[in-house]
């Protein structure tokens, strides 16, 4: 993971609302959890999360899949694990 993307996703979950979505769809696990689910857990308009589910999605943090009528939101645990990754590369490096 280059540092540009390690910035855009840290950047991402750095916004209240945004960390809040994100750990709600990490706790949901695989399946994912329904849009509506977090709209109505968090009170928050439909265009407002509409909009930071678009900043999530395009760090590449999670991805949505639709099942007949529900849009279901899905953690990219992979991009999860590099940006943790990339953040502990170089722990101690310079410690001596």
């Amino acid at each position: 993971m280059n540092i540009e993307t390690a910035a855009k996703a840290l950047k991402e979950l750095g916004h209240p609302t945004r960390l809040a979505i994100y750990k709600q769809v990490v706790r949901a696990g695989e399946k994912g959890i329904a849009v509506g689910v977090i709209q109505e857990s968090l009170s928050i308009p439909g265009s407002t999360l509409s909009h930071h589910l678009s900043g999530l999605i395009s760090a590449g943090l999670l991805r949505q899949q639709r099942e007949s009528r529900t849009l279901f939101c899905i953690a990219e645990y992979q991009t999860l694990d590099a940006v943790i990754d990339f953040l502990k590369a170089e722990c101690c490096v310079d410690e001596k």
